[in-house]
């Protein structure tokens, strides 16, 4: 579809004749896009050894009380039972999750993992 107008001056006469043509754009169709592949090659970081330890929770005891640790002591934690353990790597806080039983085997399961707020935050 196209148009034309002319410039037209206060008297109301055009003192240069000058068309303008107006069209419609045309674009091309969107298409789904690639993934985002991260910068540099991921395949040098996949067999990088990282430390992972599941925290079930926290206690501070004096020494006299740790010597005194035997087959059957109990030590008390600083976490409620049912409540979600602590996943770090490499001693930062990646996930909360909870303990299974795989195979008479524990497991630890995501339930969520922490954004990067929290991972950056000192612990």
């Amino acid at each position: 579809m196209e148009q034309t107008s002319q410039v037209v001056n206060e008297a109301g006469t055009s003192p240069a004749v000058e068309e303008v043509v107006v069209e419609r754009a045309q674009f091309q169709p969107l298409r789904g896009h690639a993934p985002v592949q991260p910068a540099g090659n991921m395949d040098l970081l996949m067999d990088v050894t990282v430390t992972a330890v599941v925290e079930l929770g926290r206690s501070k005891m004096r020494i006299r009380d740790i010597l005194q640790l035997g087959p059957g002591s109990i030590v008390e934690l600083d976490r409620l039972a049912g409540e979600p353990v602590d996943l770090y790597v490499n001693d930062r806080l990646v996930a909360k999750g909870e303990v299974v039983v795989i195979d008479e085997n524990f497991g630890f399961r995501v339930i969520q993992v922490v954004t990067r707020e929290e991972r950056a935050a000192p612990s």
